[in-house]
């Protein structure tokens, strides 16, 4: 089984920056993806980034540029770093893993954008 808890969330103004936190615990075994998910009121879960166990990331448009995915694989640990932060980037942010054997959720941090 495989533990993931996020930290980092919060309240933030337009044009301020969060930095995201979820640490991986359990049995992790072999080569895993870690990627970061939101999901807004009403709306369905999306894909924000990810990023390989070689370090390949992939983004939504909505956020290129201004979020950036990296990774402590001694610590077993991803980051979310989020810059430039829009209104619309208000949402229940998931920690997301992937290996051959299974997927894994977190339970979210809450990431609110207000003036």
């Amino acid at each position: 089984q495989v533990r993931l808890v996020e930290s980092g969330g919060g309240l933030a103004q337009p044009g301020g920056s969060l930095r995201l936190s979820c640490a991986a615990s359990g049995s992790i075994v072999g080569m895993y993806y870690m990627a970061w998910y939101h999901q807004a009121p009403g709306k369905q879960r999306e894909l924000v980034a990810g990023i390989t166990s070689g370090g390949s990331t992939n983004y939504a448009d909505s956020v290129k540029g201004r979020f950036t995915i990296s990774r402590d694989i001694a610590k077993n640990t991803v980051y979310l770093q989020m810059n430039s932060l829009k209104l619309e980037d208000t949402a229940v942010y998931y920690c997301y893993l992937r290996n051959s054997l299974d997927q894994y959720w977190g339970h979210g941090t809450q990431v609110t954008v207000s003036s």
